[in-house]
């Protein structure tokens, strides 16, 4: 018996021990308290599946960072990859390649209104850093509004817009960056009663915070359309379109950011297709792109805000800008996305299985305060007490028996997405009924975990 990388059990255990001491002993974690963590080692992966240190198979629930929407080690994939390796490794980003160039026409044809124009970068920070900066230069204003509860990435500017915790430690008040409140009715800052007043009051406090902060000095408003790390918060209808008609009021720029909920994720190629009408000005991307096989994000960008740029030059780039193997990655991708009826097997399993499944399950689990999502981009919302909402971690931490539930997880051989008080339920968008329905038992056990602590 070999794993899908060709190596016996015993083998694949040596690697990866091997491994593991190597990573103690030089490699430094993001996120992480360095002498505190015990990371899983990962030695193959197909499809939905990867293989620990030990030999065990995990489903990924996970998606890893939610970026492998087309599964691990698609042929097609890794084919294009060793095609364009063997073709041309690398170029300058000022040349001409062909699979950038056919990397952003696909992508410019996904792409909602006439987003036609993509500036690429390595990843979905970057993509974030240079659409502010595209927003302030266009518009000659500085700053930028973003709302709580929200992830927009881990450098300098991106860190300082995003909304949950990670921010604090980097946010030294002189990025720019102001704060706002966005819809989330389950925990709602404006006491609504149904989706209606939730969106108009969301509206309205971010009118309100527009005008208190002068709207002649705000380049851009910059949204997930779907916030994922905070908690997959499906926007309540109207609110979306709200901000597009409070842009053009006050001639603020519109970045809709799709790293994590675009390319198939929530059904759609991009989860701002959900709300009929709402075409920002700038988007951002990068995961789903190209399944993260090799790193890759971009922004599309309007005709108006691309105008700019016409006769004066853009004052960014980065030496991996449309990197070919990164780009022939995306190509074949979204090819066999395509081709392959990936986006729509997302929306049905979501629709069929996921979404009916984790009802259910709240409806046996006391621990479950709230289900919500779309597609394959789930998040149960864990609490102590339903009526008061009390979380089962903390704002910003963890807790025994967040722990508890992702150990039981994982002994059973689930792979699970967690922040907070959340498992956020993110399997590739290739998952079939069947493994959906492998993942979802598991949760119903590993849950029971969860509810021994239920006041």
């Amino acid at each position: 018996m070999t794993l899908p990388n060709g190596l016996t059990p015993d083998q694949a255990r040596h690697a990866a021990a091997r491994a593991y001491e190597l990573d103690r002993r030089h490699v430094f974690h993001s996120w992480s308290a360095q002498a505190q963590i015990n990371p899983m080692t990962i030695t193959a992966a197909r499809g939905c599946h990867v293989w620990d240190g030990d030999g065990n198979r995990l489903l990924d629930f996970s998606s890893q960072l939610v970026n492998t929407n087309i599964g691990h080690q698609h042929p097609k994939v890794v084919a294009a990859v060793q095609e364009q390796a063997a073709k041309l490794c690398t170029v300058a980003p000022q040349h001409v390649n062909e699979a950038r160039s056919e990397a952003a026409r696909l992508i410019a044809e996904r792409t909602p209104g006439a987003l036609n124009k993509i500036f690429f970068t390595n990843g979905g920070a970057d993509a974030v850093e240079h659409a502010v900066r595209m927003a302030r230069l266009h518009t000659g204003r500085y700053k930028v509004l973003a709302r709580y509860r929200s992830y927009h990435g881990g450098t300098e500017t991106a860190i300082n817009l995003t909304g949950d915790p990670r921010r604090w430690p980097n946010d030294h008040g002189n990025s720019g960056v102001v704060h706002f409140f966005g819809p989330f009715r389950y925990r709602s800052q404006f006491h609504s009663s149904d989706d209606t007043e939730e969106t108009e009051r969301a509206l309205a406090h971010l009118e309100q915070t527009i005008a208190f902060e002068g709207p002649s000095t705000i380049a851009a408003i910059i949204l997930e359309s779907v916030p994922g790390t905070a908690g997959i918060m499906v926007p309540p209808p109207g609110y979306l379109a709200g901000v597009r008609t409070l842009c053009d009021k006050y001639g603020i720029i519109f970045i809709a950011d799709e790293v994590m909920s675009g390319f198939g994720r929530t059904g759609k190629w991009f989860a701002i297709e959900h709300f009929e009408g709402v075409v920002p000005d700038l988007l951002t991307f990068a995961k789903g792109v190209n399944s993260g096989y090799v790193p890759l994000g971009g922004v599309a960008i309007s005709p108006v805000i691309a105008a700019t740029f016409d006769d004066r030059p853009y004052p960014g780039g980065l030496t991996y800008s449309g990197h070919p193997l990164a780009t022939a990655a995306a190509v074949a991708t979204i090819n066999a996305m395509t081709d392959e009826g990936i986006v729509e097997n997302a929306a049905d399993i979501g629709a069929r299985v996921l979404g009916p499944g984790l009802r259910d399950l709240a409806e046996r689990h006391p621990s479950i305060g709230e289900v919500r999502g779309l597609g394959v981009f789930w998040a149960l919302e864990l609490v102590r007490d339903r009526a008061t909402r009390e979380p089962l971690a903390p704002y910003g931490g963890t807790s025994p028996a967040m722990t508890e539930v992702v150990a039981a997880c994982r002994a059973a051989g689930l792979l699970v997405f967690v922040n907070f008080n959340r498992l956020h339920v993110v399997p590739p968008c290739i998952v079939g009924e069947g493994e959906a329905k492998e993942g979802l038992t598991i949760l119903d056990d590993a849950l029971l975990t969860a509810d021994k602590h239920v006041a």
